[in-house]
């Protein structure tokens, strides 16, 4: 069964994210993070995409070079970190990490936010994703 992590700070859903991609908890994951300098505190993990890029490509995983704008849910990739939420503060952009993923052909979001009542989605219509990054094993 699919399982997701679920985000350990209010600000933690790039962290939350990464470790959902690699297997980890987020405990793991926020150690992992802080040794690289990158703490769930800081406002540019919502509006920032370096530092889950270098997160990824620290345990060997690639990313696309840019954002794609997000088409369809049958035309993401496999596996993608994607944008939702969007909303600005001060003029900058902000938005929410979750995970895309399709585990034998079916597509699921996996996303870290604690309220859900289910941190496994299937609710597309509810979500509405700006852009996204592929990722792939390295």
């Amino acid at each position: 069964m699919l399982k997701s992590v679920v985000q350990e700070e209010t600000t933690g859903c790039g962290i939350a994210s990464v470790a959902n991609i690699l297997g980890k908890t987020y405990s793991e994951m926020k150690a992992i993070a802080n040794a690289m300098g990158i703490h769930a505190s800081d406002k540019l993990l919502w509006s920032d995409t370096q530092h889950v890029r270098r997160l990824l490509f620290s345990a060997g995983m690639e990313t696309s070079i840019d954002e794609s704008l997000f088409e369809s849910w049958e035309a993401l990739p496999d596996l993608a970190l994607l944008s939702i939420k969007h909303h600005q503060e001060e003029g900058n952009n902000f938005w929410h990490w979750v995970v895309f993923k399709r585990v034998n052909g079916e597509p699921f979001v996996l996303d870290s936010a604690g309220y859900l009542h289910s941190n496994v989605r299937q609710d597309f219509d509810a979500m509405q994703p700006k852009w996204f990054i592929k990722v792939t094993n390295a």
